[in-house]
């Protein structure tokens, strides 16, 4: 099996564990209230419903996409949400679920079937196909994340995380880019482990500024999914240090991330 096809497989599963979380819902918990402000479950899954939808559209109508980029520039802070809130609006739960299915289906054949070599537009640079896959698994299991804690659910780690470090190391810079910041010019080494014990490593052994922690801790972080005091993370070297407090594995604007568990209001699960 190629590491296309490989990522390919990923990304529908870990689809299919969110939909297991979602599918059997009563249409009234799809208004259950999720960490990230404003957002429903609801929403959560309305955009990756039209995130994959615009996926999609770049990697088979490239012409038209440029039309959602240019949206994106006119409106960088609004765009998300507007496009999310459109869906949430018009489609009930069983009809939102139905598109977001059929979406990531349409698209992960699209991408099984593309051609070696094929570059996808995107909001940032072009991606390849398995860098597609990669970013769609990443925010899957981000919105994911969002879900389960909504419903109180503890997901157990897989070996899919590994696509979500791995993402969020290669965006080091575009961290500090999206912030106006110049990076530093040297790689770092991140080593982050499995409950298993087993080691996903970045960057050179002999690099000064380094990065460790459990590898769902990371996962966590650089999708802004929970607040670095409530992890395992730790850094050696003053730009890794300031790293983990800008990191982020998603493209567009700095997120605000999440509060410390400390500050954050008292769940009421009733």
């Amino acid at each position: 099996m190629s590491d296309v096809a490989a990522v390919i497989d990923d990304l529908r599963e870990e689809s299919d564990e969110l939909d297991d979380l979602v599918g059997a819902l009563e249409a009234g918990r799809w208004r259950t209230p999720t960490p990230a402000e404003g957002w429903t479950i609801a929403h959560q899954i309305a955009h990756l419903a039209w995130t994959d939808e615009v996926a999609l559209l770049a990697a088979t109508e490239p012409d038209r996409f440029a039309g959602e980029v240019a949206r994106a520039l006119a409106a960088p802070d609004a765009f998300v949400d507007e496009s999310t809130a459109a869906l949430v609006a018009v489609l009930a739960p069983d009809a939102l679920l139905a598109r977001w299915r059929e979406g990531r289906q349409r698209l992960g054949k699209v991408l099984r079937d593309a051609p070696a070599g094929t570059r996808i537009p995107w909001y940032g640079p072009p991606m390849g196909v398995a860098s597609m896959a990669t970013a769609r698994l990443m925010e899957t299991w981000a919105h994911g994340q969002d879900v389960a804690d909504a419903l109180g659910v503890a997901r157990t780690p897989t070996a899919r995380l590994r696509h979500v470090a791995r993402i969020g190391v290669r965006a080091r810079d575009y961290a500090y880019a999206v912030r106006g910041m110049a990076p530093p010019g040297e790689e770092f080494r991140v080593e982050l482990r499995t409950p298993e014990g087993e080691l996903f490593a970045y960057g050179p052994e002999s690099a000064a500024q380094r990065v460790t922690g459990p590898l769902l801790d990371f996962c966590l972080l650089v999708t802004q999914r929970a607040h670095r005091a409530d992890l395992a993370v730790t850094a050696e070297g003053r730009d890794a240090e300031q790293w983990l407090s800008i990191a982020q594995a998603f493209a567009g604007p700095p997120g605000p991330g999440r509060p410390p568990k400390a500050e954050q209001p008292a769940r009421d699960d009733r």
